[in-house]
């Protein structure tokens, strides 16, 4: 169990490091640990909500009976 332990913390030893390397140059100040944890933090945050809305937007479309259905314009159609 501690080998999976210390290899999340190498991993977030890293996202921190990349973050930090991302961000502090955008910022234009030096940025600690617990800076870039918040950023990460709130940037996945931020993608988890439009990725939410995406999905109930889809929902609704998908169970919206009262909307009438677009012709396929493409598909051709024959009078008999």
């Amino acid at each position: 169990m501690k080998r999976l332990d210390a290899a999340n913390d190498n991993d977030a030893g890293k996202q921190i490091a990349r973050t930090r390397q991302i961000w502090q140059p955008r910022l234009g100040r030096d940025l600690t640990d617990d800076d870039a944890h918040q950023i990460m933090h709130n940037v996945t945050g931020f993608f988890g909500l439009l990725a939410e809305w995406s999905r109930a937007e889809r929902l609704v479309a998908a169970n919206d009976a009262a909307a009438p259905a677009r012709p396929n314009e493409s598909e051709v159609h024959h009078d008999r």
